[in-house]
């Protein structure tokens, strides 16, 4: 790096590293884009400069608006407690729906008093994104979580969370993430051979059947006599779910000859840990470099029906993946099992 410019990671263990400009006596800048570009030289130089941006002022929204109350919420124990990505959505969501205006109306749905606020009013924000009805449910998802903590007991700020009975719309896409075929793994490897770093993603991905979450954490310091020791990201600090699992021979003739980094296998251009969104897009591209339509939690669902096909009971299919619950799980059986029993009554 240039002189001057510092990487930190944010917040410390996140994996996410940013990079700065800092000279004694100056706040920390933060410099946007990929160092070593044109664009992020000359931003460079302009820092050199003396050039400092300004820094925005913070809009304070008037007392009991729908702004002043997702604020309230934002900064209560309850939201901290979230993990990382789900206070980030939500706050994008939230950050959003404010912004935007009823139609007709100059006024934002931020500045809409907590008493106008009704379930009228989330049936319409809900319905700015008919077109994506996910992207339409998790707004009313997001406001009945804000109202739900308003109106709690200990919170008590309103009486009534008027997204309680707005309902969902139906999915475009129920059965969720695409699940990998063995054809559309094979494509993926013959454009991503073994040795690179797609194929080892891949490779975790495929034979650990973790979210990507996990995947980017694994490292050498995860190996434990043949297997994986590793706590679940997702909701570790609520209720961890620690698992062991076993290196399988495929994933570690992978792992030998593969490149990986010093803490954990995989790491970004910069050789430092994938965040989980940045692993996600790199992974996304390197699939569409391959002409496959899967993505990575794709391969958590294939690993999950892969050990149904070969029988596999639900509570075994827990044991690797870590799922709670059986309803997902009995999906990926059913689905194993009427595949067995179509292929036994053809041969009748």
């Amino acid at each position: 790096m240039p002189r001057f410019v510092v990487e930190y990671e944010v917040p410390k263990g996140s994996g996410k590293w940013f990079v700065y400009f800092r000279q004694k006596g100056q706040k920390n800048v933060r410099m946007h884009g990929t160092p070593g570009t044109p664009e992020w030289e000359e931003l460079y130089r302009r820092l050199l400069a003396g050039f400092r941006p300004e820094a925005k002022k913070l809009h304070q929204p008037n007392e009991n608006t729908f702004a002043w109350l997702c604020q309230q919420y934002m900064s209560s124990p309850e939201y901290g407690e979230l993990n990382e990505r789900t206070r980030r959505v939500r706050r994008g969501i939230l950050n959003h729906c404010m912004g935007e205006s009823p139609k007709g109306q100059t006024l934002t749905y931020g500045e809409v008093p907590l008493d106008e606020f009704k379930p009228t009013t989330v049936a319409r924000l809900r319905d700015a994104k008919r077109g994506t009805p996910e992207a339409a449910n998790g707004r009313v998802k997001a406001i009945r979580a804000v109202f739900n903590w308003a109106t709690s007991t200990e919170v008590n700020i309103t009486q009534i969370n008027p997204a309680r009975h707005v309902k969902y719309y139906r999915s475009n896409n129920p059965a969720g993430h695409h699940t990998w075929t063995i054809e559309e793994v094979e494509k993926f490897e013959r454009r991503h051979p073994i040795g690179t770093k797609a194929h080892l993603a891949l490779a975790l991905l495929l034979y650990t059947g973790q979210r990507r979450g996990d995947i980017v954490q694994f490292g050498r310091k995860h190996e434990k006599s043949g297997w994986l020791k590793f706590t679940q990201q997702k909701n570790r600090d609520k209720k961890p779910i620690d698992l062991e699992i076993p290196i399988f021979p495929e994933l570690k003739k992978v792992l030998d000859a593969s490149p990986t980094g010093d803490e954990v296998y995989l790491v970004n251009e910069f050789n430092k840990p994938f965040s989980d969104n940045g692993f996600g897009n790199w992974f996304r591209d390197r699939c569409i470099e391959a002409g496959v339509p899967g993505r990575a939690h794709g391969l958590r669902k294939a690993c999950a029906t892969r050990l149904a096909e070969k029988g596999a009971t639900p509570h075994e299919i827990m044991s690797i993946t870590g799922h709670r619950t059986l309803k997902e799980v009995v999906r990926y059986t059913q689905a194993a099992n009427q595949k067995q029993l179509a292929e036994s009554a053809s041969k009748r």
